[in-house]
């Protein structure tokens, strides 16, 4: 039976390079490892509580909380926005972790990587990023990290894929990811 990777990527953008690195997840990974994209972030209302009641969750909301309960691990692909983690990303994070103690991301295993235009490669976003998930109850797994810097620049004309470098980085990520899902087998 395949390890199931759940990724949610924190950039909207079409273009967003944070996508296609989280695409290169998806294509690289090996036989043993299945790594889904969740679409609909966009969808998945701001986090109220009036709204989260049992049976008046709002779909978009339930499903995220489906997805990731059904996945084995957590892959977050996330920009940094100001300095910080995007809204889009930050909120499907308040939604995995209710209900208080039993969200979706309890105990779960989870990696942060991602692309950004500075020169740390959005280092402090994926750093709130784990804070938020570790809060949440997520097993943040510390060591599982990838920053590419400059990406703008780096993949102007390249995928992600196509980089060797960030391929073997990102293979590393994925394959503790699943290791991890393994030793708590």
């Amino acid at each position: 039976m395949a390890v199931r990777i759940l990724t949610l990527v924190g950039s909207l953008r079409s273009g967003s390079h944070n996508r296609r690195l989280a695409e290169a997840a998806v294509q690289i990974a090996p036989e043993h490892v299945e790594v889904g994209l969740f679409e609909g972030l966009d969808t998945v209302p701001f986090y109220n509580e009036d709204l989260d009641a049992e049976g008046a969750v709002p779909a978009p909301a339930a499903r995220l909380r489906e997805a990731a309960a059904e996945a084995d691990a957590l892959l977050l692909v996330s920009p940094e926005y100001n300095g910080t983690i995007p809204a889009v990303l930050k909120n499907a994070i308040d939604w995995l972790s209710r209900p208080y103690g039993a969200g979706a991301l309890s105990g779960k295993p989870v990696a942060v990587v991602g692309t950004a235009f500075g020169q740390y490669g959005g280092v402090w976003a994926q750093d709130e990023a784990r804070k938020a998930v570790k809060i949440a109850g997520g097993a943040v797994a510390e060591d599982l990290t990838l920053s590419i810097p400059s990406s703008v620049v780096r993949f102007a004309d390249l995928h992600p894929v196509d980089d060797p470098e960030v391929t073997e980085k990102l293979a590393g990520v994925v394959e503790g990811l699943a290791a991890r899902v393994a030793a708590t087998v």
